[in-house]
């Protein structure tokens, strides 16, 4: 059938007000990234727009050999591989069994992880809790608290609760035990939900700043997104960075190294996202739809 001129006009509005909001949040990235390309002077200047003006990547060669953001990167690499596999392996395991309608209490059990999203213990009794532990500047801090987000899981437990009971009977039937249906039929299916749920935890891990400035004591421990917020509350910044000449520092400007940072902390997501973009709408949708 041949869409209605109201229906045409419709979507129209709908694709000018989704560009807006595309642009609004691309256009902000595609100025920091000409900002930090751009020359001292033009920076200055103030007529650095959405193109690079100049052409100057004395900025980038700063922030990667004269500031310790390689450290950070590398830090933020370990924290967000290995809280998202945690993340992913607890999720899973909570998620599963609550689908199940044959476990004992589980009506209960979900309440009960519910009532956590919706109230919680406070940052003091959280921060004594670990203090307690002796977690305190240690990643374990970082990935405890965190292990499963109420959320995601009921978005799993969901996508589980979708699939097809006769394929669960077909597998029964075969022999098949509770773990090997779970790693051998559910996951494999539930592959849209799974990349969906890694973007989630990645991104949350990647962008992780407020906990790692309460529970990390160690400046060599911070991730990326510390160090790039301290950097650009830096006053002195061209000063901190090491064995830089007079003649050198010249070339760049506090501002062009502050956007290079940023923009390089956004990078690896940009990367990551595209590869995980076709399973993304349809993991959560399809996971959203039972409850």
């Amino acid at each position: 059938m041949k869409d209605t001129r109201s229906e045409k006009w419709f979507y129209m509005f709908n694709y000018i007000i989704l560009s807006i909001i595309a642009l609004s949040c691309l256009l902000p990235l595609v100025h920091l990234f000409a900002l930090s390309l751009s020359s001292n002077a033009a920076i200055v200047s103030g007529s650095v727009t959405l193109w690079p003006v100049g052409w100057n990547i004395e900025s980038y060669d700063k922030l990667f050999f004269g500031t310790r953001i390689m450290s950070g990167f590398q830090n933020s690499f370990i924290i967000t591989i290995v809280g998202t596999v945690l993340n992913m392996i607890f999720t899973v395991f909570c998620a599963y069994p609550l689908s199940r309608s044959y476990m004992y209490g589980r009506k209960f059990f979900t309440m009960a992880i519910i009532f956590t999203m919706l109230f919680s213990g406070g940052l003091i009794p959280s921060y004594l809790v670990i203090k307690s532990l002796g977690l305190i500047d240690t990643y374990g801090a970082l990935w405890l608290p965190a292990l499963v987000s109420v959320y995601n899981m009921l978005v799993m437990r969901s996508f589980f609760m979708g699939l097809p009971e006769e394929i669960e009977e077909a597998a029964r039937i075969d022999g098949c035990s509770e773990m090997g249906l779970l790693m051998r039929i559910i996951l494999p299916l539930s592959m849209p939900v799974m990349a969906a749920l890694v973007l989630f935890y990645a991104v949350s891990h990647w962008n992780s700043f407020f906990n790692v400035m309460i529970y990390i004591n160690s400046t060599a421990k911070y991730n990326v997104a510390v160090l790039v917020q301290q950097m650009i509350q830096s006053q002195t910044l061209l000063q901190d960075v090491a064995n830089q000449s007079p003649e050198d520092l010249n070339s760049v400007t506090e501002e062009s190294i502050k956007a290079a940072g940023v923009f390089v902390m956004t990078v690896p997501m940009l990367i990551v996202y595209p590869f995980l973009q076709k399973y993304f709408v349809k993991g959560v949708l399809i996971g959203s739809v039972k409850g």
